[in-house]
């Protein structure tokens, strides 16, 4: 059986030790928190929680370093070894300069998370779908093609670029609205009033500045030769949609607004959303659940809005848009009530 060492037992550490093992490897796992690293024993991580970094890699045949930043260039700088190595950084560019003597490491970044963190929000499913950059400093290494076929194994899709555009594009694609929602939440937060007011659409957009601060630190400060220029190209964008709107300028007002449904649109696959009343009542997501099993559509994504004073709330089912009327009739037919659509 083949073996592999996890170093760092987080969310996406945990992750990757799920899937491993689902995958048919042994794994060994380490965490300089031990109760971390219990946990995902718990979990179903790893077969073996190991008491140091030596000990997970020994005999190893594949190590994930799946902690912070600093800690993963800290590992790499400290490693002699040609045994195969990858990471899970959410930036590139120092991470690659500090495993440049290895032949056996390529730099890694699964883009796929949750806002929680730590091994309680792990999954094995976690990386489905979802791209899975990879970073080497020669793309035809025989290591590139072992390593991608382990990602492939876990459900993701292997996207190989180099480290400063990898950086580049993190920067703006996802760096840049992690931070705007730390702004909007900031510039909100002395007018309780409109607090008051936030609904699914505020929630949605700053949902992710629930995540970990400690990680996000790490990685942008790694990223600030890349950020700061993004953080600049935002509020030159902002300061533009500012003047349009205090001069008035609907037409250009209806560009801006078009231009950007029309970008937005191209980014995902077509989908519908079909919103029903939940009532505060136990088992009104298992009638759900029997509504689209009944349907037999396939579920893309949902969005539940609470009631802001608690109980019940409305629920949106996304589904590929040839397949809403199914939805609806099983809907209806389960006794559910349906917001009609704007």
């Amino acid at each position: 059986m083949r073996q592999a060492a996890v170093l760092g037992t987080g969310l996406i550490g945990t992750s990757i030790g799920i899937g491993l093992r689902a995958a048919g490897w042994h794994v060994k796992a380490w965490d300089p928190a031990s109760d971390v690293l219990e946990q995902a024993l718990t979990m179903g991580s790893c077969d073996t929680a190991s008491p140091s970094q030596e000990e997970a890699m020994k005999d190893s045949d594949l190590v994930f370093l799946c902690g912070p930043v600093r800690a993963i260039i800290d590992t790499l700088g400290s490693l002699e070894t040609t045994v195969l190595i990858t990471d899970v950084a959410g930036v590139k560019a120092p991470v690659v300069e500090a495993g440049r003597h290895l032949s056996g490491f390529v730099g890694g970044h699964p883009m796929a998370g949750r806002e929680l963190s730590g091994p309680e929000g792990a999954t094995g499913s976690l990386f489905r779908g979802a791209s899975w950059v990879l970073t080497p400093d020669n793309p035809d290494a025989p290591a590139v093609s072992e390593i991608s076929k382990v990602i492939e194994s876990l459900g993701a899709i292997p996207v190989i670029t180099d480290a400063v555009s990898h950086d580049r594009g993190v920067a703006s694609a996802s760096h840049l609205p992690h931070l705007t929602a730390v702004a909007l939440v900031e510039a909100l937060e002395a007018d309780h009033e409109a607090l008051g007011l936030a609904a699914g659409g505020f929630r949605d957009l700053t949902r992710v500045a629930l995540s970990d601060p400690g990680w996000w630190v790490d990685v942008l400060i790694a990223n600030r030769a890349q950020v700061g220029p993004a953080i600049r190209r935002l509020v030159t964008e902002l300061l533009g949609l500012a003047s349009v709107v205090e001069s008035s300028d609907a037409e250009a007002l209806v560009r801006h607004l078009i231009k950007a449904r029309n970008v937005r649109s191209g980014m995902a696959a077509p989908v519908s959303g079909v919103s029903l009343i939940l009532e505060d009542q136990p088992g009104e997501m298992a009638r759900v659940g029997h509504s689209l099993s009944e349907s037999g559509v396939d579920l893309r994504d949902l969005q539940l809005r609470h009631s802001q004073h608690g109980g019940g709330g409305v629920l949106t089912l996304s589904v590929r848009s040839s397949e809403v009327e199914k939805l609806r009739g099983a809907l209806i037919q389960d006794g559910f009530r349906l917001i009609d659509p704007l």
